[in-house]
């Protein structure tokens, strides 16, 4: 199956996950909760319950488990996403081409429906009986919360928000993208793999290395298409980064400087993936696809 093809899998298997909770009948407010849906449903690829899902059926975790942390780890990305197109943050209409939640729903519902989301990931995995050991399943929590919290992706955005209008290293820009884009993306990598019975230490250890290699990748190459993209592709305006002053792998490095930049993380990804004693195909084709996409 192609990579794409094995993503619209998970997209559909997460997306299922996520509808069926808000069909039941929640005891609260119809338009929050019709926002927080609008919210969590915004037409996303998916990339991070992919990686849950791979990573644990790589290594023989249970699918209806990995349902449960794939669907726990969406709900954050969402919560992000809906938080920063607010206009206090990056002040977008447009998420992947329709109306972002604080346009359809206003900005306070906007706000609750983030939060919502952000309590709604650690409620599903505090209550779901995992076949792994609750010590497991208490590191679960402590991974999603720290890879969320300020230094996560927090810690990233209010990171990102320092630097704009600012002159910053490469360095610089590399922590940004480490906590604001590679800690969620790694923790759901980590997330997988302690879903799964018996994962060794050197795993995680090849396992980090290849979800640092590909957060960053992932963000140079979202640097590079706001370059090059076509807003209708993207769902965004092109160049908006630019437009909002913002410090970018091809402004520090130029656009030749920056794919070569995806090329090594590539290449360091895989490397990473040739250590672990497992069938590491989908990963490895996902770290390609995430270098050579066009949006």
């Amino acid at each position: 199956m192609h990579i794409l093809e094995q993503i619209k899998v998970a997209q559909h298997d997460v997306e299922a996950i996520l509808d069926n909770y808000f069909s039941l009948p929640l005891d609260t407010e119809d338009s929050i909760k019709k926002a927080t849906h609008y919210g969590v449903l915004n037409g996303g690829k998916r990339i991070r319950p992919f990686l849950v899902y791979e990573t644990g059926k790589m290594l023989g975790a249970e699918k209806k488990d990995l349902d449960i942390l794939a669907a726990a780890i969406e709900c954050i990305h969402s919560y992000s996403l809906v938080h920063d197109d607010l206009p206090a943050m990056d002040d977008d209409d447009l998420r992947r081409g329709r109306p972002t939640c604080h346009i359809v729903y206003g900005e306070a519902h906007a706000i609750l429906a983030g939060d919502a989301l952000q309590t709604l990931a650690f409620d599903l995995i505090a209550n779901h009986t995992f076949k792994i050991p609750a010590p497991q399943q208490l590191k679960m929590i402590a991974a999603l919360s720290k890879a969320s919290g300020i230094e996560g992706m927090v810690g990233g955005q209010a990171l990102d928000i320092a630097a704009t209008d600012e002159a910053i290293s490469l360095s610089a820009l590399e922590r940004i993208h480490k906590l604001k884009t590679g800690a969620l993306l790694n923790c759901a990598i980590t997330l997988g793999a302690l879903c799964a019975p018996n994962t060794s230490d050197y795993t995680f250890s090849q396992l980090k290395i290849f979800g640092e290699s590909i957060g960053l990748a992932f963000q140079v190459q979202d640097d590079i298409l706001d370059v090059e993209g076509d807003t209708f592709i993207l769902g965004k305006p092109q160049g908006s980064d630019l437009a909002a002053n913002k410090a970018t792998y091809p402004a520090l490095l130029g656009l030749d400087g920056a794919k070569e930049k995806a090329q090594l993380l590539l290449a360091d990804a895989l490397n990473a993936l040739s250590n672990i004693d497992a069938n590491t195909e989908s990963l490895a084709s996902l770290a390609a696809y995430i270098v050579e996409r066009d949006h």
